[in-house]
């Protein structure tokens, strides 16, 4: 069963390898993935130490319904210290790499220490091997994988690596599987790379036995239909996730210019049609690909049309990329679009931060806080297509002093060129925000300054605030599992009733990353997709396993709240500009520019949002400084953390 899947605990300083089961009770409070890693990370990483020192404890995951017969539970969650913020340090991915550990006999891995030389894990059918990675080393992500397979003689193998950004110790360095799956956000490929771990192999032909099989394959046909119904996943599947840049640029909900502008103009050639013609014409007219078990088949397959990378294959470019390549820097090329999203794939770097730091120091150069010094003569203006993929170039292999100053994350940058360089650093917790400007949405930048692993918008944000629902709508949406009676308003630039929605989503994702399930398959972009009653019945039908879904809901908020005890424990401080709940202040004393009527003009406001950070920590049990209360933690079943039981 899903159940058997084990936990295995490796010391690379020693090369000792030990193998458990995971206790029922411990299910029953964790679930899995995301959450049973916060478990893990808050009782196997001591407080204070170096994120890239080996005692830092590093945790790979699949979720609890990993591999059976429920849709799109293909994601690979990792977890550590963060090198970027030094808080909660956590990515997800998709692809095929944590359906096949479990089909390996494996649902966790605890590593730790440090490998005196490269190395890689090799997994397969319940055993573990520490295996010789030097000739691995200084790969590409893709070759990296191909050598894996060409050493083990097995086309089928999948793998989990770092690309060079990993190796030389980029502190936003990505864990990649397959072309390019990124587990992107905090730098867990600087991690591995720090314990000079190159990659995790695995193979598996053991089988995984369903509670109730023909029921389970009954109700996901449900599932599916529900899913592959839903308008949002029908345009994701022709357009993938570049459609989002398309109606929010729109609309002026983007970051250009660092944060100078809300909306980027003149960029017809990067909208998604016009990604999708070229990806059309390069590949055919089959060029979307899926996951593991999703039915949405949301990225692209392209070649790169032109330019001294032509013909070169990859996969996407996602929304993230459109914003780190184009929006922010602003650059309006589809070729620097393509040959940017291939380079940090390749490098193994995330695409965000990447592209956020990179126009950071673009508009420090254009306000001379930067230099020709500083740059080694690089112009690095706004709009510099050749500049900034450069500069992608010199932050993995850090060439150069600000090629090294960027690779050492925001606010370590900020520290090295000093002046008032942090003022413009658009980041939460020392890790970069997204592309999007949340100043006419009150609910998305609650969501951002609250996140457990800084700016973030996979962790709480409530995105279908922008669809204008009807209250009644919404009332149904977010009374269940929990009854909810407060404010609740469609406008999206109101302040009311959003700390509820924020708390709501940060725990329906929290109970998404603990199954394993993708958040395109959830109230995440769909208001009609599916949520706790949907996973109460999936879990039973696959695992045996009954939660109501009030019980998984429990389970969720207790995950995220061992999230907020290791980032208390590791300093955070709830105004703190650097590791605090807090937006940095262009959000509330610079206005939109440019954009739709309802987005021009727009701030937050301070003392209303601060108003909505203090609701939504009394939703969460916190005091006024963002401390869980005792009886919170008594509630949750977690007054007497760190326990130590697995």
């Amino acid at each position: 069963m899903a159940l058997d899947r084990k936990i295995a605990y490796i010391d690379l300083s020693t090369g000792k390898i030990e193998i458990k089961p995971i206790p029922i009770d411990i299910r029953r409070k964790f679930l899995g993935g995301r959450g049973l890693d916060a478990y893990l990370l808050y009782n196997h990483t001591e407080k204070g130490i170096d994120p890239l020192g080996p005692k830092n404890t590093i945790m790979v995951s699949g979720g609890l319904l990993t591999a059976t017969l429920a849709s799109a539970t293909a994601r690979t969650h990792v977890m550590a210290k963060s090198p970027l913020g030094g808080m909660v340090g956590s990515c997800n991915m998709g692809g095929f790499f944590a359906p096949e550990l479990a089909w390996a006999g494996f649902h966790h891995l605890v590593i730790k220490g440090k490998a005196d030389k490269p190395v890689y894990l090799w997994i397969h059918n319940g055993k573990i091997e520490i295996r010789d990675a030097k000739n691995l080393w200084g790969k590409t992500v893709t070759d990296t994988q191909w050598a894996i397979r060409e050493e083990l003689g097995d086309d089928d193998i999948k793998s989990l690596v770092i690309g060079p950004a990993g190796e030389n110790l980029v502190r936003f360095a990505n864990v990649m599987t397959g072309i390019k799956n990124s587990g992107g956000r905090t730098g867990m490929g600087a991690v591995m790379g720090s314990k000079n771990l190159k990659a995790i192999a695995a193979r598996g032909t053991m089988d995984i036995k369903i509670a109730y099989p023909r029921e389970a394959l009954e109700y996901n046909k449900r599932f599916i239909d529900q899913i592959t119904s839903a308008k949002v996943n029908q345009t994701q599947g022709t357009l993938g996730t570049p459609f989002i840049w398309g109606a929010t640029n729109s609309w002026g909900g983007i970051r250009c210019r660092n944060f100078q502008y809300n909306q980027q103009l003149y960029c017809d050639d990067i909208e998604p049609e016009a990604i999708d013609e070229a990806c059309t014409e390069t590949i055919g007219p089959y060029h979307m690909t899926g996951c593991f078990g999703c039915q949405v088949h949301c990225r692209a397959k392209y070649k790169i049309p032109t330019g001294p990378y032509a013909g070169v294959y990859d996969e996407g470019p996602e929304y993230t990329s459109q914003g780190a390549f184009c929006g922010e820097p602003d650059c309006r090329s589809l070729e620097t679009l393509l040959v940017g999203n291939h380079l940090v794939n390749q490098f193994g770097m995330d695409n965000l931060e990447t592209g956020s730091l990179i126009a950071w120091a673009m508009e420090l150069y254009e306000l001379g806080i930067l230099t020709d010094k500083e740059t080694d003569g690089l112009d690095l203006r706004f709009g510099n297509d050749e500049a900034l993929l450069e500069m992608v170039k010199r932050i993995c292999f850090r060439k150069g002093w600000l090629g090294d100053t960027l690779a050492e994350g925001g606010l370590i940058a900020s520290e090295r060129i000093g002046k008032n360089s942090f003022d413009y650093l658009i980041q939460v917790k020392g890790v970069s925000n997204l592309h999007s400007d949340e100043r006419a949405t009150p609910a998305l930048a609650l969501n951002i300054a609250t996140a457990s692993r800084g700016s973030d918008h996979l962790r709480s944000r409530p995105a279908i605030d922008l669809y204008h629902l009807p209250v009644e709508v919404m009332r149904k949406i977010y009374s269940s599992p929990v009854p909810y009676d407060g404010p609740l308003s469609s406008e999206h630039t109101e302040y009311i009733g959003k700390p509820w929605q924020v708390f709501w989503h940060e725990n329906c994702y929290m109970a998404v990353d603990c199954l394993g399930i993708c958040k395109y398959h959830t109230t995440f972009l769909g208001a009609t997709l599916p949520n706790f009653e949907d996973w109460s019945k999936v879990i039973y039908l696959n695992t045996g396993l009954e939660f109501t879904p009030r019980e998984i809901w429990d389970i969720a908020e207790r995950c995220n709240m061992i999230e907020r005890l290791f980032n208390l424990r590791e300093g955070l401080k709830r105004e703190d500009p650097y590791r605090g709940d807090l937006l940095n202040h262009r959000y509330f004393d610079e206005p939109t520019r440019r954009g739709a009527p309802d987005v021009v003009g727009r701030v937050i406001d301070r003392e209303k949002f601060r108003k909505m950070v203090d609701e939504f920590y009394e939703y969460k049990g916190l005091d006024k400084e963002g401390i869980p209360k005792p009886e919170t933690l008594k509630r949750l079943g977690l007054d007497k953390e760190p326990s130590h039981l697995l």
